[in-house]
């Protein structure tokens, strides 16, 4: 045998080496931690050895690089498959404050406590807790979701940043993906929006592994997964075996090969893989395979059968020749580029450092609109679109778009240079995601965890299709932001199937998150201040279809007190009322209106608007005592939502005008009349809360 080959032969043998440690750490953790899905790690192990160690273009030694291929675990029971990756690649730790630390992002002694309490190597992938890890996932879905999130951000970035000579963003995007992904209509919906915007730098890899939760996936799912995407307009190749390296890797070079469309890679692969006495194993089913079944596997591989957590000598340099030199190499030549381009346009270099660390630019809030009082008034979605609009010419890296409803939504930019992101035209700032408001909420996430700040837009009866990706964007600390039209009964004739009733009682429920139903039009601007200096949470903006009064802030309190989440409107002249009448978004007008009545009548009343029951739950005791004094027990909470929840600011003697079912289609007035939502009945709760107190 000549050199040459032997050094083949000696290469393959480190590559299943390298591949058997990833299965043997991922069997050994499920083992142990006796929970978790051992089967996807062992089938997926080639494939994403493949990738990462020839294709991925990735510094270890960085993993903040803004140039970075993106890496998705779509099917995050997989997550050991991650975590293994990281681990071996020698993927570098990262502290909140942005800085590259010499410790691994997942030590050996992170991967015995794989799925335990405080561990960065939680059951399912979570990106605040493991550098390393893009996104969170496991939602079946979202990651894929996200991913198409994260190509559009690479095309818009290349299309903004990229100048002649200076080629600073162009990375790709690859998510790997599971039957479940690809049965969930958000599977869909993302590979829709992928195809119509000819995503050329995304490739999903198909777990093609015949196999779900409950058994044979031929049970619940035969499609033909190919015609149907190449009707989506991917291109669409096939690996016969997961274990082929060389056709893995042909895989790849047609992906990189295709600038007109994405790619979808399917893999046929076999759950379980190395113990073919038990293919139906529990791999398959998402437990633990058991100390038996464990030993017959590593037999199977040729490991050392009572060997726990084994790395072999040579397989963490073999990582380092392989990912770990081309990397660095692709790092060091951008990072050289990057300076050269810094030097020649120190602006966008700027922009680019504001926008990893979630700052804003300078005069950010400059020439946002005030608005004057108005009994008539505005519809707080009308304020928004214009405050919007105000708002994304001073932060250029602000972009969105709605499911279809952009003119509903006032979402629109229509100021010079906005422009619509559409194939081929990658630099513009409105997003068209169609009807399909599941993968715009998740490609919401993908782009702000790159960076971006993005928005959505539906109505609010709809943010129930959105619910999993808003509380992923919740669970990872993505400054994601949802906007929301058409709040309530309000919507009228369009009837109970678009009148949200529950939905502000729901959200409010989810934690970090930040819902905001502002009462006017200036409070709208202030909503939008809170909203863009954001950096670790999530924010739903709820607004009106129907006209609101603007308040004349001159008789009444100031539009700041938004800012602290809840504020004292008006107020009774000595200061010590009787009773609080509670409102949020267009009930605040009506309390207002109350407390007119209520003040002619000798009622000492005061009004209280609640802007964001989070935010104001962020101050401090004196200041909340200071809005709602504990000695005025007679309270009044007026919404036009379920009521679930207003008992902790009225009390449980306190009165709460709302919703108790869900509405009616019918003209606005008649509802208002129909569900008590006049000053009179608040006038009346009002008296009622007195006299009980």
């Amino acid at each position: 045998m000549v050199a040459s080959e032997q050094a083949l032969v000696t290469g393959k043998q480190l590559d299943t080496l390298c591949i058997n440690t990833i299965r043997t750490l991922a069997i050994d953790a499920v083992q142990q931690a006796n929970s978790g899905h051992p089967g996807a790690p062992m089938g997926l192990a080639p494939v994403t050895y493949c990738l990462w160690q020839e294709f991925l273009r990735y510094d270890p030694e960085d993993p903040k690089w803004l140039n970075r291929d993106r890496f998705v675990l779509s099917n995050g029971h997989a997550s050991m498959l991650l975590y293994a990756m990281l681990h071996l690649a020698g993927v570098r730790d990262v502290s909140k404050d942005g800085k590259v630390l010499k410790e691994l992002a997942v030590p050996m002694e992170e991967i015995k406590r794989f799925r335990q309490l405080g561990s960065r190597t939680p059951g399912h992938p979570e990106s605040h807790i493991t550098t390393g890890v893009e996104t969170t996932t496991g939602p079946l879905g979202q990651g894929v979701g996200n991913s198409v999130g994260m190509a559009i951000a690479s095309k818009w970035l290349a299309a903004n940043f990229n100048r002649p000579g200076f080629e600073i963003f162009d990375f790709n995007v690859y998510a790997m993906c599971s039957d479940g992904d690809l049965m969930e209509g958000l599977g869909g919906e993302a590979a829709s929006l992928a195809g119509h915007l000819k995503l050329s730098n995304l490739c999903w890899m198909y777990d093609n592994n015949h196999i779900t939760l409950d058994g044979p996936a031929d049970w619940s799912f035969s499609e033909d997964v190919a015609t149907r995407f190449i009707g989506y307009g991917w291109n669409v190749t096939r690996v016969a075996d997961a274990n082929d390296l060389d056709m893995l890797a042909r895989a790849f070079e047609t992906f990189q090969k295709t600038t007109d469309r994405p790619t979808l890679i399917i893999v046929d692969s076999h759950i379980g893989y190395g113990s073919p006495h038990k293919q139906d194993s529990n791999a398959a089913h998402g437990e633990p395979l058991g100390e038996e079944e464990v030993r017959l596997t590593k037999k199977f591989y040729g490991w050392p059968e009572d060997a726990k957590f084994l790395v072999p000598e040579g397989v963490r340099e073999h990582f380092q020749d392989g990912i770990g030199k081309r990397g660095n190499a692709a790092r060091a030549q951008w990072e050289k580029t990057f300076a050269a381009y810094s030097q020649k346009y120190p602006e966008l270099a700027d922009r680019l450092h504001r926008m990893q660390r979630r700052e804003l630019p300078d005069g950010w809030d400059k020439n946002l609109p005030t608005f004057p009082a108005d009994a008539k008034g505005i519809a707080t979605r009308e304020s928004s679109g214009k405050v919007l609009n105000a708002l994304a010419q001073n932060v250029p890296w602000l972009i969105g778009g709605s499911a279809d409803l952009a003119t509903s939504n006032k979402t629109t930019l229509k100021f010079e240079g906005a422009g619509d992101f559409q194939a081929g035209d990658y630099a513009e700032r409105n997003l068209h995601f169609g009807v399909r408001e599941h993968v715009m909420a998740a490609s919401v996430n993908g782009l702000t965890v790159s960076g971006i700040r993005a928005f959505g837009a539906t109505f609010f009866n709809f943010s129930d299709y959105m619910r999993a990706s808003i509380r992923l964007a919740a669970l990872m600390e993505a400054p994601s932001i949802f906007v929301f039209t058409h709040d309530s009964i309000g919507v009228g004739e369009d009837g109970p199937t678009h009148q949200p009733i529950e939905q502000l009682a729901s959200l409010r429920a989810m934690p970090n998150l930040i819902v905001l139903r502002p009462g006017d039009a200036n409070e709208v601007v202030e909503a939008w201040k809170i909203i863009a200096q954001l950096q670790h949470e999530p924010a739903a903006l709820v607004l009106t279809r129907q006209s609101v009064p603007t308040f004349d802030r001159t008789k009444y309190g100031a539009a700041s007190g938004t800012a602290k989440g809840a504020y004292v409107l008006a107020d009774a002249a000595s200061g010590k009322p009787e009773v609080i009448l509670i409102g949020t978004g267009s009930e605040v007008a009506l309390c207002v209106e109350a407390y007119e009545k209520l003040k002619a009548e000798g009622v000492q009343a005061r009004v209280v608007s609640m802007p964001s029951q989070e935010i104001f739950e962020q101050q401090d005791a004196a200041y909340r005592e200071s809005v709602l004094p504990s000695s005025v027990t007679a309270r009044v909470s007026v919404e036009m939502a379920a009521t679930f929840g207003w008992e902790r600011y009225v009390g449980l003697k306190g009165r709460k005008i709302g919703m108790h079912r869900f509405g009616a289609s019918a003209p606005l007035k008649d509802l208002l009349k129909f569900f008590g939502f006049t000053a009179d009945a608040v006038v009346a709760e009002a008296r009622k809360a007195i006299a009980e107190k």
